[in-house]
C-alpha cells in the first residue's frame, strides 16, 4: 500500500480491516443518518503562507499549539515536528530551545506570535 500524508500501512490496514466488517459499516452507516456530514473545508491556496512548512515552538501563550496548527493547516501550510531545510517558518515562543537553535543554524525565518499573527492576518 502507499502512504498517505502522515498516514502509514499499519495505520490504512487497521482502517481496512475495520471497514471490512459488514457490522461496522453498519454502525456508521446508522450514525450517518443522526448527523449532518458537511463537506471538510479546503485549505486556502491564496493565503501568504499557503504551501510553506511552519514549525511552532516553545510555550505559545496566544493560541495552543493545536489551534496554531490547525490555523496553518487551514491556509494551505505543513505544520511540522521539527525543523529542515525544507521549513519555511519556525514561530517561536518564550522558552523555545532546540527547534529554535536550529531554525538560526539552517538561516529557516523565526517569527514571535505576533509576527505569526500579522502575517496570517490575525486568521
Amino acid at each position: 500500500m502507499d502512504d498517505l500524508d502522515q498516514i502509514g500501512d499499519t495505520v490504512i490496514q487497521a482502517v481496512a480491516a475495520y471497514f471490512g466488517e459488514s457490522h461496522n459499516r453498519g454502525i456508521v452507516e446508522r450514525l450517518t443518518k443522526q448527523v449532518n456530514i458537511r463537506d471538510a473545508e479546503k485549505p486556502k491556496k491564496d493565503s501568504p503562507i499557503a504551501g510553506k512548512t511552519v514549525v511552532f515552538t516553545g510555550s505559545l501563550e496566544k493560541f495552543t499549539r493545536d489551534e496554531a496548527k490547525a490555523t496553518a493547516e487551514r491556509l494551505g501550510a505543513k505544520a511540522a515536528g521539527s525543523v529542515s531545510k525544507k521549513t519555511d517558518y519556525v514561530v517561536a515562543g518564550p522558552g523555545a530551545g532546540s527547534k529554535l537553535a536550529e531554525a538560526q543554524k539552517l538561516g529557516v525565518a523565526v517569527l514571535t506570535e505576533d509576527e505569526w499573527l500579522a502575517l496570517v492576518g490575525g486568521a
